[in-house]
């Protein structure tokens, strides 16, 4: 839907805090419904509620596409954010009942590798479609198609193992739902690794939202650029931000498996330099977009590079950190509080701050006193937008440093917890080794309560 947001503003004629508010109502019920579809993983057909989630994400995209006003299209925008919600939780947790090691790490990069190559297939297969069925109702046509292709691998070729059984624990107990709380809110790795990954999705959401169209006012400015369409740099950021995933994740997870054989840290590390190296990176792509088109996609392209490094990576402390039994629970309370606090309000918070941008910045002689926020859209000038916008995105820098400190801190952990993780699930380690494998006290009880909860 990326691809045609300029069409849809037009043609349902709002400004930029209700385009953020599209993504946010799909990230508020995505997030919402996470922990349930987690609480479900856990216990249920893992296969029967992915089917039913992809099944709704299609059908509701496929209505959407038939609203005729903007809340009706923000309701079916919220619909969407469900459907995928099932996926998102469930899928990563089938991965590891199948895989161990550095074989998970890698079918994790493949998984992870999709999201970036999706999202750039989205703008390129979304503003074509539309471009080449004169509306963008066509553009959010073609992928229920998709969907419906899932349902059917889902259901009939898709492999549902028990849990844990790559790892041979395949006779856990589940514990009650809030001891897993409890246990996932103690796990200090997991916590601040999903503190660093909400600053990824705060990031991301703004940049795959806002992204083609601050490119494009952007390069509007640039002599002889003035009649650039959307459809051009969707096409070109779509291609992008393909490519960057392409590089990045795999590149993120060979990393993290080289490195971690002598550096048990490194995991976090990477995933903090990813982000460190990132910011300084997109901060002059956005300075340099009105001068020097392809410096700026340049810049871009190393930006996301640095950006998806971590992608594979955090959802593999996740599932080293955790035992199999709450993997589910877990990936939906990472997801629930990564999208809450990232991506649920990043868009409409780019979107809100922009609108506020123009009022300040508006052409001193447009009186904006009385005005919407549809009328001061229409006042300010392409140079108005383009500066207002940037500035929003500015916030998009301070996001990512935090984002490298709270990965950093992941790193002070993480060694403890993963063996921690390990050992509640072990037959092999008598109680007494559980007491001399850690030094310090608060990790050896740690184990011992994982062991004894699910024994």
């Amino acid at each position: 839907m990326i691809g045609v947001l300029e069409d849809i503003q037009k043609d349902f004629s709002f400004g930029d805090d209700k385009g953020g508010l599209l993504q946010t109502a799909f990230v508020i019920s995505y997030m919402v419904f996470a922990p349930l579809f987690g609480y479900l993983g856990d216990r249920y057909s893992r296969r029967g509620i992915m089917a039913f989630g992809v099944f709704l994400w299609g059908l509701t995209t496929l209505l959407g596409s038939f609203m005729q006003s903007y809340n009706w299209f923000l309701l079916m925008r919220a619909l969407v954010g469900i459907g995928e919600a099932s996926y998102s939780t469930i899928a990563p947790t089938i991965i590891s009942d199948l895989f161990v090691k550095d074989l998970r790490s890698k079918m994790l990069a493949l998984f992870y590798f999709a999201i970036p190559v999706g999202s750039g297939l989205g703008y390129i297969v979304g503003s074509e479609t539309a471009h080449f069925g004169g509306s963008w109702h066509w553009g959010l046509r073609v992928t229920p198609i998709l969907g419906a292709i899932a349902v059917l691998l889902i259901l009939f070729v898709m492999v549902d193992p028990e849990r844990g059984q790559a790892e041979g624990h395949t006779e856990l107990h589940h514990t009650d739902y809030a001891t897993d709380i409890k246990d996932l809110v103690n796990n200090r790795s997991f916590m601040w690794s999903t503190f660093g990954f909400t600053c990824v999705a705060f990031v991301a959401g703004a940049l795959s939202w806002w992204g083609p169209i601050f490119i494009l006012n952007g390069m509007q400015l640039q002599p002889g650029k003035e009649n650039m369409k959307l459809a051009d740099v969707s096409l070109t950021f779509g291609i992008i931000t393909m490519l960057s995933g392409v590089v990045g994740v795999p590149l993120g997870a060979t990393l993290a498996q080289k490195l971690r054989v002598n550096y048990p840290r490194a995991d976090p590390l990477i995933c903090a330099v990813g982000l460190l190296i990132s910011a300084p990176l997109l901060f002059a792509a956005s300075i340099t977009v009105t001068s020097n088109a392809i410096l700026c996609y340049t810049l871009i392209f190393l930006g996301e590079v640095a950006l998806n490094l971590n992608w594979s990576i955090v959802a593999d402390i996740l599932l080293y950190v955790v035992v199999p039994t709450r993997r589910s629970t877990a990936e939906a309370f990472q997801i629930l509080l990564s999208h809450a606090l990232g991506d649920a309000g990043s868009p409409y918070l780019i979107g809100l701050m922009s609108e506020y941008f123009k009022t300040i910045l508006v052409p001193a002689d447009v009186d904006v006193s009385g005005l919407t926020a549809e009328n001061v859209t229409a006042a300010a000038d392409l140079s108005v937008k383009f500066h207002s916008l940037q500035y929003a995105l500015f916030t998009t820098n301070f996001v990512e440093i935090i984002g490298g400190l709270f990965f950093l801190l992941t790193a002070l952990y993480i060694v403890a917890d993963k063996r921690s993780a390990d050992l509640a699930t072990s037959d092999d380690m008598p109680e007494q080794g559980i007491t001399n494998i850690f030094a310090d006290e608060e990790s050896v009880t740690t184990a011992h309560q994982r062991r004894n909860n699910l024994s």
